[in-house]
């Protein structure tokens, strides 16, 4: 008996169990945006150090209230006023300047009057009296858990981390990732083409979907549809994490990656997915190494990619979150009932509402540019009225916000 294809949620779920466990390594923290850490990060220090300013203006006694005062001195931002502030004494001091000894409040520029050395009161002092000072340890304290493992490091984790006191972070090393074209009908982009021959534009858009990840990208191909070639293909990669291929996954007489793989020493895990596009989907293991074999037709392709590839990277490089994100958005017009596969229908989200693309082909690539989304619509579903809300995934960030 046939075995029928996997609903997708156990499909992703037996694939990130194979993910390879990538060595980690310690890399300068100012390089590691798109990284994810590999163990918890802690405060190294107090943020700020000292108590600091917020704004322009005079560090005072608020017990001397209302004034007059006599300015004894400066604080700047990194030039401290070295001294103690003593009965009706204000020290001048700037935005992320140190509060000096003594001081208890800052009283803004704005609410002064200041004749060379004495200071008064014009305007009103603040409320509470500590309004403007950013106490020690405000933002964070020494040892104070910052980032789980699995965080993503982006501009502001890189600057938290640096700012909390360490100079280099342990992340995993990039994913060596292969990506291989299949085809007779395929060409090298730049090539002159017969009619049946078209470009290779799998392999780009592979390579490209995976650059939202930390790895080092191998790309071959085209390659002919001829076991021996297939066989050369992923004999030459063995040293990859993970090798991806597109095309010739399904039953046809010229889909050979299938017994390709199987002649490469590669163990089958499951083959086939209960989606659309991208039921013809195979997943291996040859060692630590994932062989992810995707459809031929470029929006199955993309898709299975989003879904499979994405997770399978973020997963090999540690990321506590793999799988994209799902956000609720309205339908802008009817979306008709679906058919026995859970789909996946190229779209336009404008940040409120989504609109369906009319071409919904497998092999249209246009429809996929113009695309910004893809909807959820479950096998057998009903016809969806518009303005009804339906599960969307984004696809400029990578499903991951």
């Amino acid at each position: 008996m046939k075995t029928p294809p996997l609903p997708l949620e156990e499909a992703q779920r037996r694939l990130l169990a194979l993910a390879p466990s990538l060595p980690v390594e310690h890399r300068p923290a100012a390089e590691c945006v798109g990284f994810h850490l590999a163990q918890p990060l802690a405060a190294r220090r107090n943020q700020p150090e000292a108590a600091l300013s917020a704004m322009d203006g005079y560090a005072l006694r608020a017990t001397d209230l209302p004034g007059p005062w006599t300015v004894v001195g400066e604080s700047a931002a990194g030039h401290p006023f070295d001294g103690t502030v003593a009965p009706g004494q204000a020290v001048r001091i700037s935005t992320g300047a140190v509060v000096p000894d003594g001081a208890d409040m800052v009283l803004i520029q704005e609410d002064a009057a200041r004749v060379g050395d004495s200071l008064r009161l014009t305007g009103e002092p603040p409320l509470p009296r500590d309004k403007h000072i950013r106490p020690r340890g405000m933002d964070f304290a020494l040892d104070a858990p910052l980032l789980p493992a699995g965080q993503r490091m982006g501009p502001a984790q890189i600057a938290l981390a640096v700012s909390a006191g360490h100079h280099y972070l342990a992340v995993r090393r990039p994913v060596k990732l292969a990506v291989i074209d299949c085809g007779d009908e395929l060409v090298a982009p730049g090539t002159p083409l017969a009619p049946h021959q078209i470009p290779a534009s799998n392999g780009p858009m592979l390579a490209a979907l995976a650059a939202s990840c930390r790895v080092v990208t191998d790309r071959i191909g085209p390659t002919p549809d001829r076991l021996d070639d297939l066989i050369a293909a992923l004999d030459r990669v063995r040293d990859a994490d993970v090798v991806v291929t597109s095309g010739g996954a399904s039953v046809g007489d010229h889909d050979l990656v299938r017994p390709a793989i199987e002649a490469t020493g590669a163990t089958l895990d499951f083959w086939r997915v209960a989606i659309k596009p991208g039921k013809p989907l195979m997943v291996a293991q040859r060692g630590a190494q994932v062989i992810l074999g995707l459809p031929g037709n470029p929006a199955a392709a993309f898709v299975t990619g989003y879904l499979f590839l994405l997770p399978l990277l973020r997963a090999a490089l540690g990321a506590a979150e793999t799988l994209p994100r799902v956000i609720p958005a309205r339908l802008a017009q009817d979306m008709p009932a679906g058919g026995g596969r859970t789909e996946f229908l190229r779209a336009r989200w404008d940040g409120a509402s989504v609109t369906l693309d009319p071409l919904q082909d497998s092999g249209a690539l246009s429809s996929l540019a113009r695309s910004n989304a893809l909807v959820r619509r479950e096998a057998r579903a009903p016809l969806k009225p518009a303005g009804t809300d339906v599960p969307v995934y984004l696809l400029e960030n990578g499903g991951i916000a």
